[in-house]
């Protein structure tokens, strides 16, 4: 799905408690190289394979996968791309300090909490199968993993696809990151912000480890011309002035998320 000129999103869709859900991976492209940011939910290699079929982009061009944090929905794919991917060439898996030892498998993902797992039946809609609750007890337990090759932080600024520039927006997750695409003036939020309805909005407070950092991590926004915002649940947003639609978000107050 062509967003503008060099930025494509890649739909990922599963089944998540009992009904569809659609996440946005992001595909910068420069023509020669190009870069995908987060890989969707496990299982659906597919999904991103189509999404370099629709963007006109070679497998062979994929240099470099950014994640932007932990999560299973942003971390699922990783492992079996890469595994596709170096069958035909090297490729470089980049995500900041504070996340790696999550993504890498070393410990267990900070939301994946001993009560999340005691309570994970109880979560589930009514008929459920239990084959479904087995597997999704067992994908918690132990996700998938992918070395991370290097470690990136706010302000780096990586000379690809045009320029890319690494912003720090914890408070979803302790090293979560945004990231801006300089040609396109392209803020690829990940789930610093989300679109519910056309309209954009921070985070949802329950999916936060600390929802007032994350409304302040907002501010980190300001130095960046804006044109449009894709995040990873609700696609792209734009408007006439979308940096004032962020400064009134960061401005709300913890208690109205």
């Amino acid at each position: 799905m062509r967003v503008t000129n060099g930025v494509y999103l890649a739909a990922v869709t599963t089944t998540a408690m009992g009904k569809p859900d659609t996440v946005y991976p992001v595909l910068l492209t420069d023509g020669t190289e190009a870069v995908l940011i987060d890989a969707g939910y496990p299982g659906r290699l597919a999904d991103l394979q189509q999404a370099l079929a629709d963007a006109e982009v070679e497998i062979t061009q994929l240099s470099q996968v950014i994640v932007t944090h932990q999560d299973i929905d942003h971390i699922g794919g990783v492992s079996a791309l890469l595994e596709e991917v170096r069958k035909h060439r090297s490729v470089e898996v980049l995500a900041h300090a504070l996340e790696k030892p999550y993504i890498q498998g070393e410990k267990r993902l900070i939301k994946v909490t001993d009560e999340v797992l005691a309570n994970l039946d109880a979560m589930m809609p009514p008929g459920t199968p239990d084959t479904f609750k087995q597997a999704l007890r067992a994908l918690l337990e132990s996700p998938p993993s992918a070395k991370v090759d290097r470690t990136i932080k706010d302000g780096d600024r990586l000379p690809i696809c045009g320029g890319i520039v690494v912003i720090e927006t914890p408070g979803h997750t302790p090293g979560h990151i945004s990231l801006y695409h300089e040609p396109t003036r392209t803020l690829i939020a990940a789930d610093a912000l989300v679109v519910i309805d056309n309209q954009l909005r921070p985070s949802f407070p329950y999916t936060c480890v600390d929802y007032g950092q994350a409304l302040r991590s907002l501010d980190r926004f300001a130095g960046f011309a804006i044109d449009r915002v894709i995040c990873y649940h609700g696609g792209v947003y734009e408007s006439d002035d979308v940096n004032h639609r962020i400064a009134e978000l960061a401005a709300e107050s913890p208690s109205l998320g």
